[in-house]
C-alpha cells in the first residue's frame, strides 16, 4: 500500500505537468441536495478526466528498456486518452485496446494524441493481454497497480489542501484505482472523513466484490457510465478500498442521466455520466453531514449517450 509519503512524492512528480484543477461550489446543487458540496473539477484536467494522474506517474516509473518497447494499455476511453497523451510527450509509442462499442469521441482522442487504437470485440482484458504479450509491449493497467494508485492518491492531497474541513468525499467507482488513490491519501491525512463510493448498479464489480471477500469479474458490465463499467474489480484496489472506504452506493441508470443533465443545466459543466455518479446518489436519497466533496472525475461526454 502506497505511503504518505510515496504520495507526495508523485504529487511533486506531476507538479507542473498536469492541471490542478479548481474545487468549485454550486448553490443550486447545495439546495436542491441540502448539502454543503465543493465539486473537485477533474473534468479541467488534461485529456479531460483524473486518468492522467496515475497513468503519467506509472510512465514516469518505467525503466527506459520499458519505454522503448512501448506501452500499451485496454480503457473504456478516458485511461486510452490519457496513457495516450503521457506517451506522446515522453516520446514513447503507445497501444490502447478498447472495445469497438466505445464512445467514439474517446477513440478519435486516443488517435489524436497518438496511440494506436485496437478495436476489439468479446473480453478486452484478454485481448490486451494477448497483444501486450504478442508484440512483446509493456502493460500499462488503467487502474490495478500501485503507482496508478499512487498517483491518483494526489487528487486526495488536494482535496484536503483546498478544503481542510472535509467531512466526506463522494468518488465515482469503477474498477477502484480511483477510489482506492483518493481513499488511501485521504485516510492517511484525517481518517475520521468520510469516503463514499458510488458505481452503476449495471456494473457494480466493486460491490459485487466486497460481498464476495475476494476480486470479482462481470466481464458483461455496460453502462450509461461507459468510465465506470470495469469487467474486474483490482486486485491491488481490494484491500484498499476494504480499508479505506466506508460505503459503495449503487445507482441506477436513469439517476445517472438524470443527474448528469441537471447538474450540466445548473452549472453549465460539460460533465460526462460517470462523473455525475455522486449526483446521482445524492438524488436517489444519499444524505451526508458536513462539508463534502464530489469528486466530478471526467468531461469527455458523449451527447448520444444520454438518451436511453
Amino acid at each position: 500500500m502506497p505511503t504518505l509519503e510515496d504520495i507526495r512524492t508523485a504529487a511533486r512528480e506531476l507538479e507542473g505537468r498536469i492541471h490542478r484543477t479548481p474545487m468549485l461550489t454550486s448553490s443550486a446543487l447545495n439546495e436542491r441536495f441540502g448539502a454543503d458540496l465543493v465539486l473537485k473539477a477533474e473534468l479541467f484536467q488534461k485529456t479531460g478526466s483524473f486518468k492522467v494522474r496515475g497513468l503519467l506517474t506509472k510512465l514516469l516509473r518505467l525503466t527506459a528498456a520499458e519505454r522503448a518497447r512501448g506501452v500499451v494499455t485496454v480503457s473504456a476511453g478516458n485511461a486510452a486518452g490519457a496513457l495516450a497523451w503521457a506517451a506522446r510527450d515522453a516520446g514513447v509509442p503507445a497501444t490502447v485496446v478498447m472495445a469497438h462499442t466505445a464512445v467514439p469521441a474517446k477513440i478519435d482522442a486516443a488517435r489524436g494524441y497518438g496511440a494506436t487504437v485496437e478495436l476489439v470485440d468479446g473480453d478486452l482484458i484478454a485481448a490486451y493481454e494477448r497483444i501486450r504479450d504478442d508484440r512483446g509491449l509493456t502493460g500499462v493497467h488503467p487502474f490495478d497497480d500501485e503507482d496508478v494508485i499512487t498517483g491518483h492518491g494526489s487528487l486526495g492531497l488536494e482535496l484536503l489542501e483546498d478544503r481542510p474541513d472535509l467531512a466526506a468525499v463522494l468518488v465515482p467507482v469503477g474498477g477502484g484505482g480511483l477510489i482506492s488513490g483518493v481513499a488511501r491519501a485521504v485516510r492517511l491525512l484525517n481518517p475520521r472523513i468520510k469516503v463514499i463510493g458510488i458505481e452503476p448498479a449495471a456494473a457494480d464489480v466493486v460491490s459485487r466484490s466486497l460481498e464476495a471477500g475476494s476480486p470479482q469479474r462481470l466481464p458483461g458490465a455496460r453502462s450509461v457510465a461507459d468510465g465506470l463499467a470495469a469487467p474486474v474489480c483490482g486486485t491491488h484496489n481490494f484491500p484498499l478500498i476494504q480499508q479505506h472506504v466506508d460505503t459503495i452506493v449503487r445507482v441506477s441508470e436513469e439517476s445517472l442521466v438524470e443527474a448528469t443533465r441537471w447538474v450540466m443545466s445548473r452549472t453549465k459543466l460539460a460533465l460526462e455520466p460517470a462523473a455525475a455518479a455522486p449526483f446521482a446518489a445524492l438524488l436517489e436519497g444519499l444524505t451526508v453531514e458536513g462539508p463534502t466533496a464530489a469528486v466530478v472525475s471526467g468531461g469527455n461526454l458523449d451527447v448520444s449517450r444520454l438518451m436511453l
